[in-house]
């Protein structure tokens, strides 16, 4: 009986979740029912996946509307029916105009339900007039009474009380961006529209026997089918056309790859390769590779770098098809943690590309496979992001919103209405808001993709689905993950740069990683942690871990790698596998069994597949039960519920071996807190090859890997801290300057010059126009020349001098802003004409100006975010900084007193909610200090943002690293801006 249903997809429209929908139909007796969301098809799969659960038919639709006015409705009869039904939402969401007409385009397999009006109008066969409540009397003197087999009950359901109601408004005031009591009625629905027992819903349209029949029949005419129970993949098919031909290809491509990866091929290789090769045809996923493969193919063929981890770097056919650089028999990687007969989902392959690559990569995979999207990702409304929306549209001042959204206040002082903000803020919290892009993933179906969903427009242009990567999974469909990252921009652009600054050296093969492997430079800088900027490496707490461990080889920092995620280090594994590692004797507390498990760990879980293999093993779970626990960890699914399924087996099990529940608890333990946050150990030894990518270029290359990481967004750390660590290795920094910058940081043996992106309301157009000039016609000889040269604002041309890009003129920057204060005009005038003679200038007679270089380091702050001076000449007092951090190991249990220049803080919460840090700061020297603030001293003494702080504190050393635990501090005092006050300036040299 109903035709038009909505959940909370019908976007700051609907406020009920697909399955208390169905609850609800369930509780009142329906037996079938249309989900119709507004333009919008996203609940759909979920809404039919769940149906059968409450006894629930599912007929699928769209409710199509221009904002909230309805224009038509339109039902699937079957598959096909909605298949041409998301095609045509596609067609009008990919518009660049989204405007419904005011009549259905003729679809085959359909129903189209239009609005009762007065007026008639022929209607095709397949077409009806929806009857509402609140139309029945109108209908009583309408002509359509004569025609009343074109008639269908229509009654809406959006919400499932008065509380849904006034929830449903809210979200139309902020949908309209209005206040509450200026919403239109037209904007909003009807408070009727909630659902009612089928017999009560019956008894209202009484009078109209044939309309309650007209409804049932159609309803009975429409039926959708999608098997999520069937369990495969509903990727494309087949690479070629034909699975046979697939396979061969596959066979082939694996034995060229055994010459190009293994210098000697033991049996041991080729034993691997054909369980493999047989697993993968079994499970059908030879063309899922194949697509990898082609793919990277044609990366390679366009130089680009890439990296392929995820569970798939487990595979030698991976490897041999050169969609990962991960050797799994020189890992022993686990192979049933990559593939097995009970998984029912493709191995993961994340494909990473520098920033710059990926775009063409995507554009080709749209070119060269037919049915391809990318995946969206429902943006929900966030509780506070809530409080300050339901806040506005209530009305309520700025300073109350901000009361409310910071949490800083007392309920029971509050007035009614700021009450009333937090309850409806709580209810739409979780709520859909607008839909987005997944990162990387990428859909590569059999079938159309509107044989699923619609699909809309985002402004990249790639076509992308209205679900999620978990609706898509249940329906059979994995996507490939095709992603960005800025450590291979760095990599990238360090081998170019290398080129044109060393142009003698030999050329770099940044893939020699065997060659890497044994570099003692790369080894000496692991062991002591000297790896800022290299990728997954540079992180304090990464820093501290390579420390305490004493990492020095390539399986060591794999082990780093994965020791380091939340589900090892919370836990207390990652402390008892430092000691473990460390003291040899520490390693005889592991059970046996564990131990013959993980040798490699000193029996402790690291990776997922050491969970996997302890669930099997330890807890006798078999291969399915454990690949349950698999997807746990992967963190895209509910991962506790995974974890809770298996568990009673588990305990039942390990009762039946003869464990103790006292050991079964504790090893249930570690298992479960992987739950999301694990990592396979390909996907470490992934991360470990471009860490030795990193680290070799840091090692020989440091400024031209420095300048790579400035151009490349940076990494861990802020742009400064970069700018910090080039000079440590010897760079000469220079702000951005007019004859040597580009729009990006630019290298010259040792001299860095800043790029003109480093600026501050500095605008890119300008910077254009500096670099054409100069590459066209030679570089500026001095400011007249610059300004008779580039067309430029007083205001742009400003911020030049202040940095002093004009250095090389040798004139103080007060002189040049006088006069180009007299020479330039204010606003930017029309590009300059070129003449045959140049007009002579005016000159004018410059009074004598001084600057200062603390003059200098002040704009610097302003105009590029820091200064190029030490931050330690700024202070008011100068410090007598007797201890440095390189002293701090001869002060371990004493209280000192030590000066840092503030790099970055992790915050944590304790067991109890407080807060507390975790500090980085560098000394005058340059060397990091290693600072924790516990919640008292947190409290008490709060960071308070760039600047030199006074840290007073007790050394404690564990594993060779030192930090200090912060008792006060105090943040120091830097001089009054020079440039705003009437003090004698020093004179610049």
């Amino acid at each position: 009986m109903y035709l038009n249903t909505h959940t909370y997809y019908s976007l700051r429209y609907g406020t009920v979740k697909p399955e208390e929908l169905l609850q609800q139909a369930s509780r009142l007796g329906v037996a079938t029912m249309a989900l119709t969301d507004i333009n919008s098809t996203s609940a759909n799969l979920d809404f039919v996946r769940l149906a059968s659960k409450y006894s629930v038919k599912p007929v699928l639709g769209v409710d199509f509307r221009n904002g909230a006015q309805r224009q038509f409705i339109i039902l699937a009869k079957n598959n096909n029916g909605y298949q041409l039904i998301n095609e045509y939402l596609s067609e009008l969401l990919h518009l660049k105009k989204f405007e419904v007409p005011d009549s259905a385009k003729n679809i085959a397999n359909t129903y189209v339900i239009y609005p009762f009006k007065n007026e008639i109008f022929n209607l095709n066969e397949n077409e009806f007039i929806g009857v509402k409540l609140s139309d029945l009397n109108h209908l009583k003197f309408s002509e359509w009474r004569f025609q009343l087999d074109k008639l269908v009950i229509l009654k809406p359901v959006s919400f499932q009380n008065k509380k849904g109601f006034n929830t449903h408004r809210l979200l139309r005031a902020i949908d309209n961006n209005t206040l509450l009591s200026k919403l239109p009625k037209s904007e909003q629905g009807e408070e009727s529209d909630m659902m009612l027992s089928v017999e009560v819903l019956k008894t209202m349209y009484s009078e109209y026997p044939q309309i309650i029949e007209n409804t049932q029949q159609l309803l009975a005419n429409c039926s959708i089918d999608f098997n999520f129970e069937k369990n495969e993949p509903n990727n494309q098919k087949t690479y070629s056309g034909c699975a046979e031909l697939d396979f061969k290809l596959l066979r082939k491509l694996a034995y060229e790859g055994l010459n190009y990866r293994y210098k000697r091929i033991g049996k041991r290789v080729f034993e691997r390769l054909e369980k493999e090769l047989e697993i993968i045809r079994q499970k059908q996923f030879v063309s899922y590779f194949l697509i990898n493969w082609k793919i990277l193919k044609y990366a390679r063929s366009k130089q680009y770098y890439y990296v392929g981890r995820g569970s798939g770097a487990n595979s030698i056919i991976a490897y041999l098809l050169r969609i990962t650089d991960v050797d799994p028999i020189e890992l022993d990687l686990y192979f049933e943690r990559f593939i097995n007969l009970y998984r029912t989902n493709p191995p993961d392959f994340d494909l990473d590309f520098s920033w710059r690559d990926r775009d063409d990569i995507m554009n080709y995979i749209f070119k060269t496979f037919k049915n391809t999207s990318l995946i969206a990702v429902y943006n929900t409304f966030k509780y506070r992001a809530s409080v300050r929306e339901i806040g506005k549209v209530f009305g309520l001042p700025k300073e109350e919103i901000d009361k409310l959204s910071s949490g800083q206040f007392v309920v029971n002082k509050l007035d009614e209405l700021s009450r009333l903000v937090l309850v409806y803020s709580k209810l739409i919290k979780g709520f859909p808001n607008y839909l987005g892009i997944h990162p990387g993933g990428i859909l590569i179906s059999e079938k159309p993709i509107n044989y699923y969903t619609a699909t809309y427009l985002p402004p990249k242009g790639f076509s992308t689905a209205m679900f999620d990567m978990v609706v898509a999974e249940d329906a059979g469909l994995y996507k490939f993950d095709i992603l960005s990252q800025r450590g291979l921009g760095k990599i990238r652009e360090t081998v170019d740069i290398i080129k044109y600054n060393h142009p003698t050296h030999p050329a770099i093969d940044i893939h020699d990683i065997k060659r890497f492997k044994e570099d003692l430079k790369i080894k000496i800088m692991l062991k002591n942690a000297k790896a800022i900027g290299c990728f997954y490496v540079e992180s304090p707490a990464m820093r501290m871990l390579l420390k305490k461990l004493q990492v020095d080889n390539y399986l060591g920092l794999v082990a780093a790698s994965s020791v380091i995620r939340p589900g090892v280090s919370k836990s207390g594994m990652m402390r008892e596998y430092i000691l473990r590692y460390r003291n040899p004797e520490r390693r005889k507390d592991a059970h046996p069994i564990l131990l013959d498990i993980m040798p490699e760990t000193y029996g402790v879980m690291v990776y997922q597949e050491d969970v996997i293999k302890v669930a099997h093993h330890f807890g006798g779970l078999s291969l399915g039960e454990a690949d349950m626990l698999r997807r746990g960890m992967s963190g895209k699914f509910r991962s506790r519920d995974e974890f809770m399924k298996v568990k009673n087996q588990f305990f039942e099990n390990c009762k039946t071996k003869g464990h103790t529940l006292e050991l079964t608890s504790e090893i249930w333990r570690q298992i479960e807190s992987f739950a999301g946050y694990a990592f396979a150990k390909g996907h470490s030894a992934s991360y470990a090859v471009e860490s030795y990518q990193s680290l070799f270029l840091k090692a020989y290359y440091p400024l031209e890997y420095m300048v790579a990481t400035l151009n490349n967004f940076g990494g861990f750390y802020r742009p400064e801290y970069y700018v910090h660590e080039a000079r440590m290795n010897g760079g000469v920094i220079h702000p951005p300057t007019i004859n040597k910058s580009y729009y990006q940081s630019y290298i010259e043996g040792a001299n860095i010059y800043l790029g003109f992106i480093m600026l501050h309301s500095f605008e890119v157009k300008n910077a254009s126009k500096i670099v054409t000039e100069r590459n066209k016609n030679g570089a500026f000889l001095d400011l007249d020349d610059f300004i008779d040269r580039v067309t430029i604002s007083l205001e742009q041309i400003s911020i030049l001098i202040k940095v002093n890009a004009f250095k090389f003129t040798g004139r103080n920057k007060r002189e040049l802003l006088w006069e180009a204060y007299m020479k330039v005009n204010k606003v930017c005038l029309e590009e300059h004409i070129v003449t045959l003679f140049k007009s002579e200038k005016v000159t004018y007679k410059t009074p004598e100006l001084i600057s200062s270089t603390l003059e200098d380091a002040f704009d610097e702050l302003q105009y590029i975010g820091f200064t190029l001076e030490s931050p330690f000449k700024l202070l008011t007092q100068p410090i007598n900084q007797q201890l440095f951090a390189a002293d701090l190991l001869n002060y371990v249990g004493k209280i000192v007193t030590v000066y840092g220049y503030y790099v970055t803080a992790k915050k944590t919460v304790t067991s109890k909610g407080d807060l507390m840090y975790f500090g980085t700061f560098i000394d005058s020297k340059g060397d990091h200090i290693d600072t924790v603030h516990f919640p008292p001293s947190a409290k008490k003494y709060p960071l308070k943002g760039r600047g030199v702080y006074k840290l007073i504190g007790k050394v404690t050393a564990e594993f060779d690293c030192v930090s200090i635990e912060v008792n006060q501090l105090e943040k120091l005092a830097i001089i009054q801006d020079p440039r705003y006050t009437d003090a004698p300036t020093q004179k610049a040299g």
